[in-house]
C-alpha cells in the first residue's frame, strides 16, 4: 500500500506513484487513437456513416456509472473488511498479551511469557503470508523454536496450528497453576476470536466477486468507450479525442481501482499494508512485555507493503 502525507491539492492532480493512471496509459492511448481516426473520417466505415448520436450514450453512461459505483462498493466493503479484521487483531493481540503478562507465579514456573508473545507474533505474520501466498519460513524461523519451525513447516494452514500451539502454551500455564480455570476460559475467548479472525480473511480470499459479473461489467464498459467518438464527432468536432479519453479514463479507472481493492491482502499500490501491520503489532506486544524491536525493520512511508 501507498503511505503518504496528505497532498496539496494541486500536487494531487499530477500524483503517479500510486495511481493507476500508468496501467491504464495502453488502453487510454488506443482510444486515443480510434477517437483521432473516427474524427479524421467524421464517423465513416468502409463509406458507411455510424448513426450514433450523444443522446442515448448519455442515457446509457448514466446507467454504466450507476453500475461502476455499484462495483466499486462491493470492492471496497471487501476491503474495509479486511481492515476491520487486521484492526481486530491488533486488539486481540494486545490483550492476549495483557492477560500472559498478569498471570501469578509466571517467574517461578517453566513457563516464559516471551515464548507465548514470540507464538503471538508468528501467528500475525504467518496469517499475512497465508493471505498472500507467500514463503512465511524467513519470518517464523527467527520467532519459533526449532521444535515449533519443524510443526509448522509441515503444515498448509499455519496460522491455526500456530493458535493450536498457543492453546497448549495456556494448558501448560494451568498445569504449572499459573492460571485458574476462569483466566483459561478468558483466554479461549480471545482464542476465538483469533479464530473469528482468521475464518473471515480466509473467507474474503477465497469467494472473490463472481467472475462473470466482472466480466459483464468490464465488456460493457469498453464497448461504451469505443462506440463514444461515434456518438460524439458530430457535435464536437476535433474536440472528440479530448472529451472521449477523459471520459474514459474516470470509467476505466473507477472499474481498476475496484479490481485492485476487491482482494485487499495484495501486493498492489492500493492494497492494505500487512507488513506494516504486522511490524505495528509486533512493536507492540513486545513494547508491553519491555522488550524493543529493532528500528531497522520499521516500513518507511512511500514504499509499497
Amino acid at each position: 500500500m501507498i503511505i503518504r502525507k496528505k497532498e496539496h491539492w494541486f500536487r494531487m492532480l499530477f500524483v503517479w506513484h500510486g495511481s493507476v493512471l500508468p496501467a491504464l496509459l495502453p488502453r487510454l492511448g488506443l482510444l486515443l487513437i480510434l477517437s483521432l481516426l473516427v474524427t479524421y473520417f467524421h464517423g465513416i466505415i468502409f463509406s458507411f456513416k455510424i448513426p450514433l448520436n450523444p443522446a442515448p450514450l448519455t442515457l446509457f453512461g448514466f446507467v454504466l456509472a450507476l453500475f461502476l459505483g455499484f462495483r466499486n462498493n462491493v470492492s471496497y466493503d471487501r476491503f474495509w473488511e479486511g481492515r476491520k479484521l487486521w484492526g481486530s487483531l491488533l486488539n486481540t493481540a494486545r490483550s492476549l498479551t495483557r492477560q500472559a503478562m498478569t498471570l501469578k507465579n509466571i517467574k517461578n514456573n517453566n513457563v516464559s511469557v516471551p515464548d507465548f508473545i514470540q507464538l503471538l507474533s508468528a501467528f500475525v505474520f504467518a496469517l499475512k503470508h497465508q493471505l498472500r501466498g507467500t514463503e512465511a519460513h524467513e519470518d517464523l524461523k527467527s520467532r519459533l523454536n526449532e521444535d515449533q519451525l519443524k510443526i509448522i513447516t509441515a503444515s498448509k494452514y499455519k496460522p491455526a496450528v500456530i493458535m493450536l500451539l498457543l492453546g497448549e502454551w495456556i494448558q501448560k500455564a494451568k498445569d504449572e497453576n499459573c492460571l485458574d480455570s476462569i483466566q483459561q476460559a478468558r483466554f479461549d475467548e480471545n482464542f476465538d476470536k483469533l479464530s473469528d479472525i482468521l475464518g473471515g480473511c480466509e473467507r474474503i480470499v477465497s469467494t472473490p466477486i463472481p467472475y462473470s459479473y466482472r466480466v459483464l461489467l468490464h465488456r460493457t464498459v469498453y464497448i461504451y468507450c469505443f462506440l463514444l467518438p461515434f456518438g460524439l464527432v458530430d457535435s464536437l468536432g476535433w474536440f472528440t479525442p479530448l472529451i472521449v479519453v477523459f471520459v474514459a479514463y474516470t470509467f476505466v479507472a473507477f472499474e481498476a481501482i475496484a479490481d485492485e481493492i476487491e482482494e485487499p491482502f495484495g501486493t498492489d499500490a492500493n492494497d492494505l499494508a500487512l507488513n506494516s501491520m504486522c511490524i505495528m503489532i509486533d512493536e507492540t506486544i513486545h513494547e508491553m512485555i519491555g522488550e524493543q524491536i529493532a528500528v531497522s525493520q520499521k516500513i518507511t512511508q512511500n514504499i509499497i507493503d
